[in-house]
C-alpha cells in the first residue's frame, strides 16, 4: 500500500513515517502533486502554527490539491485544524473541508492541553474495536468545536471538543495516533483498511 505523507514543514512527520513502517505500509514524505494523487491513502500530519503552514500549502497550491482528493485522507493534530474553516491562531483562513471554527482553550494558564485523555461518543469505522476506555495522546492549545454533522468522537478538556472528524473521504484526529500506543495503532490500522 502506498501512503503519501504530505510535506508542509509542520514538524512531527518522522514518528508518522515510523508508524506506517511498523504497520507495513510504504509511506513517502512528499509535496509532489502526482505522488499524492496516485497514493492509496494520504496522511496530513503536523504540529506547528496554522498561518505559516497555510502559507506553505498555498505557495505550492497544495491547498487546492487537498480539496480535490478522493482517496481516504487523514489529518492529524494541526492537520485536523487546517482542514477546518478558520483558526483563531493568527486569524487564519484554513481549507474549509469541515465548516468548523478552531478556537483557543481558555483560560491561558490551562494551555496547552498535554497528555493522555480518553475518547468519547465514538461513531465511525475508523474507530472500530475501540470504546470510551481508549486513551490517546494530546498536545494542543487550539481545538475544533463539536459539530454533530462531522464529529465522530469527542474528548473533554475544559470543555468538550472534536477529538475526531469525518466528512466523506476526509478523516481527522486532534490527538497523535502515532504516539498513542495501542489505541493509536488501532486507529491507524483502521485507516489503512478503509
Amino acid at each position: 500500500m502506498e501512503v503519501a505523507v504530505i510535506k508542509y514543514n509542520a514538524g512531527n512527520v518522522q514518528s508518522v513515517l515510523y508508524a506506517m513502517e511498523r504497520l507495513g505500509a510504504n509511506a513517502t514524505l512528499t509535496d509532489d502533486w502526482e505522488t499524492i494523487q496516485k497514493a492509496d491513502k494520504v496522511i496530513f500530519p503536523g504540529q506547528g502554527e496554522a498561518s505559516t503552514a497555510m502559507k506553505y500549502l498555498k505557495e505550492r497550491k497544495l491547498d487546492q490539491l487537498i480539496k480535490s482528493l478522493e482517496q481516504p485522507f487523514f489529518g492529524i493534530c494541526l492537520g485536523l485544524q487546517l482542514l477546518c474553516e478558520f483558526s483563531e491562531e493568527y486569524d487564519t483562513q484554513c481549507l474549509g473541508i469541515f465548516p468548523i471554527q478552531v478556537k483557543k482553550f481558555p483560560p491561558l494558564d490551562k494551555v496547552p492541553h498535554i497528555g493522555w485523555n480518553n475518547l468519547q461518543n465514538l461513531q465511525s469505522p475508523l474507530l472500530a474495536g475501540l470504546d470510551d476506555s481508549a486513551y490517546v495522546y494530546y498536545v494542543h492549545s487550539y481545538y475544533a468545536a463539536v459539530d454533530p454533522a462531522f464529529t465522530i468522537a469527542t474528548s473533554h478538556y475544559i470543555e468538550d471538543f472534536s477529538a475526531l472528524l469525518q466528512r466523506d473521504n476526509y478523516y481527522a484526529m486532534q490527538a497523535h495516533p502515532e504516539k498513542s500506543s495501542l489505541a493509536g495503532e488501532k486507529i491507524l490500522t483502521n485507516f489503512l483498511n478503509l
